[in-house]
């Protein structure tokens, strides 16, 4: 296939062309770099510089494409709280004027959107499924929502396909980890090995689903090729429920090191469970979730090189982070990175 990665520079982006690339597809990477590295692109993968609201420049780009994956957006929760405009006009403007493009230039065959499991808010029932009605708290969410709406009802009048994965907490080797908002296990890991407190919202009971990079990266490439699933929502989950407290004591476990950790109980703690029935995807992509947290904790502090840093004694400074789970599973905080 010929494929563009929208976002391709960022966190799962630049994973998902590599793989792509690995298999012989031709990849074309769009990203604005507020982010993402390019140079974590393998070579051979054809990158561009560009903001996904520039139509002539998706006109380029979308020549004799058969699949689009659109992951760039700004994912920040904290952060489209403060700028709810800016978060509209790229997450929901320009997925618009990618789908927009699609249709002027043809050709395109199915476009697979990266959408986030903040849309479904707080929930009476767990694990989640896609037929649950959507609550979403936050602007992050809203904007995600909507680019859902705009993605089934362009993609049927354009005449292509569509599919919405909602990607729930993803973590993994290389994840940026931001000075603000950033995201909660590679932000615990660095604490925990560097002495830091850990100040965690709440009372760490709330519960959340973290998805290995690798499982979410196969999912995504599946629901690119797999038929009978125009628009459908997907979840890209685990399926296994993490409280955020024992998040922080399966870390400390792996990294033989005691978490000196702080909880704020007068804070909120955001959504108080959140876990993901990966049942449909299983039926319609054949998914299954092949690594579970402790495992891909180890893949983590093995692959990381920052991180295998930290392990050798380079201590981070004490820093209070925002644990209350409410992160987005893109994990970039970015136009062009998810």
């Amino acid at each position: 296939m010929r494929v563009l990665v929208t976002g391709g520079a960022g966190f799962i982006g630049s994973r998902l062309a590599n793989q792509l690339h690995r298999s012989g597809h031709y990849v074309r990477v769009l990203d604005d770099l507020s982010s993402g590295d390019p140079s974590q692109l393998s070579q051979g993968i054809n990158f561009n510089r560009g903001d996904v609201r520039d139509v002539p420049k998706l006109w380029s780009l979308l020549q004799r494409v058969d699949v689009v994956y659109h992951l760039a957006a700004r994912v920040s929760v904290p952060a489209s709280i403060l700028y709810p405009r800016e978060y509209n006009e790229v997450n929901v403007g320009g997925t618009v004027s990618l789908l927009e493009a699609c249709r002027d230039v043809g050709g395109v065959q199915r476009v697979v959107f990266a959408s986030s499991a903040t849309v479904y808010g707080d929930q009476d029932v767990q694990p989640v499924n896609e037929a649950m009605a959507t609550h979403p708290a936050v602007p992050y969410a809203v904007s995600k929502l909507a680019a859902e709406q705009y993605l089934f009802t362009l993609g049927r009048l354009g005449g292509f396909e569509t599919v919405a994965m909602r990607i729930f907490n993803a973590y993994g080797p290389g994840q940026p980890v931001p000075p603000a908002h950033a995201p909660v296990i590679p932000q615990f890991v660095q604490q925990i090995l560097g002495g830091g407190s850990v100040v965690v919202n709440g009372d760490g009971g709330q519960t959340r689903d973290f998805v290995y990079i690798d499982d979410v990266v196969e999912a995504l490439i599946r629901a690119g090729e797999e038929s009978g699933v125009d628009g459908q929502i997907i979840n890209v989950g685990s399926g296994e429920e993490t409280s955020i407290r024992d998040l922080v004591e399966t870390i400390s476990r792996i990294v033989r090191q005691d978490a000196n950790v702080l909880y704020n109980r007068e804070a909120a703690g955001g959504i108080a469970r959140l876990v993901a029935d990966v049942t449909k995807a299983g039926r319609l992509l054949h998914y299954r979730p092949r690594v579970q947290l402790e495992a891909g904790l180890r893949k983590l502090l093995e692959r990381d090189a920052g991180l295998r840093r930290a392990a050798s004694g380079i201590h981070a400074p004490s820093a209070t982070h925002n644990a209350s789970g409410e992160l987005p599973p893109m994990g970039a905080t970015s136009t062009g990175s998810s």
